[in-house]
């Protein structure tokens, strides 16, 4: 591969078939005859060797990809393509994105140059990406979460090109089902936030936000998935006989919520959360981004848990889900290992992201048997 996206972070829900065919199961097997139980001794065999169990998994039939984030699953070479293409600067010392004017003489030129310049072009792709990435005094989380903010202007306008890149690539690895993290509202629903400000009243902040034009940043970001699903459609040629693959697999969105930024403008943005999902069945519920151990997300995590409560109350049927567990106790206090019992008891989760510091929590075997009983789905790579 010669760039990866930066968020690979996915779960699959797969087939029991595996590479069965259908009619398989209407014969008698006996042994390793079955096609199952070959599959099964052909991924021992290969279990070792990188190349073929690549191959296998990437031909092995597959349900849905829950837990992608639509930003993070684009390759870099096409991030730059739309700096580009939207005309924007590139810093040559950090790879940042801006908007114009650009001034090549302080080391801020157009983005196009890159293509006349090679280690301009590698820089880029490093920087958008973990590609070539080797630790040293940057961790890889903290290079992963430094790159959204250095390409994030790249993207807008480019939805459609977005959704057709992943949806090609997800027919090729044999998935059905894609839902994706993205927040079609670009941030303004935040903006209204803090002009509404914060004054701690949830109900009366929400009656505040809906009269002071939340409803109109929902419509006009629907209008967007309207235009970016029409590009998707035209790029990927669906409806005609030479079509794309990508056109098959069904794509559904779960709402970005920034949970890094002032309370004001979280809430407004769950709030929109909330208010998407149920105006639009493209949208399928909501979840909270960005670094878990970031000050504010530690800071006011609980404060979040009280607006997803408070909110699920008013949108009953409005599904969640949650990234949680993503600490150690290296990036926090033993104190703050709490935050998967709380997303599900609190915050309403019916599936937990990454969850990986579950053992660390309180009381961890009584939660797990609770995630158990009431069918608490983990997004986690396999």
């Amino acid at each position: 591969m010669l760039s990866r996206p930066t968020c690979r972070c996915v779960v699959f829900l797969f087939f029991l078939s595996l590479l069965c065919r259908p009619q398989a199961f209407a014969k008698k097997q006996s042994g390793s005859a079955g096609a199952e139980k070959r599959a099964s001794a052909y991924f021992e065999s290969v279990r070792n060797q990188p190349l073929l169990l690549e191959r296998f998994l990437r031909q092995m039939p597959k349900g849905g990809d829950l837990h992608n984030h639509l930003p993070g699953a684009i390759y870099a070479e096409s991030l730059v393509r739309y700096a580009v293409e939207n005309h924007l600067c590139v810093d040559r010392q950090t790879s940042a994105l801006s908007p114009p004017p650009c001034d090549p003489a302080k080391g801020r030129p157009e983005a196009r140059t890159a293509w006349d310049d090679p280690l301009l072009y590698d820089q880029m792709l490093d920087a958008f990406s973990m590609r070539q990435f080797r630790p040293g005094p940057e961790s890889g989380r903290d290079h992963f979460f430094a790159t959204f903010p250095k390409f994030w202007p790249a993207m807008y306008g480019h939805e459609g090109e977005m959704l057709a890149e992943v949806a090609s690539r997800s027919a090729a690895n044999h998935l059905q089902y894609l839902e994706l993290i993205f927040n079609p509202a670009w941030g303004k629903a935040g903006e209204l936030g803090t002009k509404v400000k914060w004054n701690g009243d949830f109900a009366a902040m929400r009656r505040e936000l809906l009269a002071a034009g939340l409803p109109q940043i929902i419509a006009e970001a629907r209008h967007r998935m309207d235009e970016a699903e029409a590009r998707e459609h035209d790029l990927l040629r669906c409806g005609h006989p030479q079509a794309d693959p990508g056109c098959a697999v069904q794509v559904r969105f779960l709402y970005e919520v920034a949970r890094g930024l002032p309370r004001e403008q979280v809430f407004a943005q769950i709030l929109a959360g909330f208010e998407m999902a149920s105006k639009d069945p493209r949208f399928v519920g909501l979840n909270l981004v960005m670094a878990e151990d970031w000050y504010v997300p530690i800071h006011d995590f609980n404060l979040h848990m009280k607006m997803l409560d408070y909110l699920h109350g008013i949108y009953p049927k409005v599904h969640i889900s949650l990234h949680a567990g993503e600490l150690t106790k290296d990036l926090v206090p033993p104190e703050e290992l709490f935050h998967i019992r709380a997303s599900i008891e609190k915050g309403h989760a019916e599936r937990i992201g990454h969850g990986v510091d579950i053992m660390q929590e309180p009381r961890p075997e009584e939660l797990l048997r609770e995630m158990a009983k009431d069918q608490i789905l983990v997004e986690i790579c396999l």
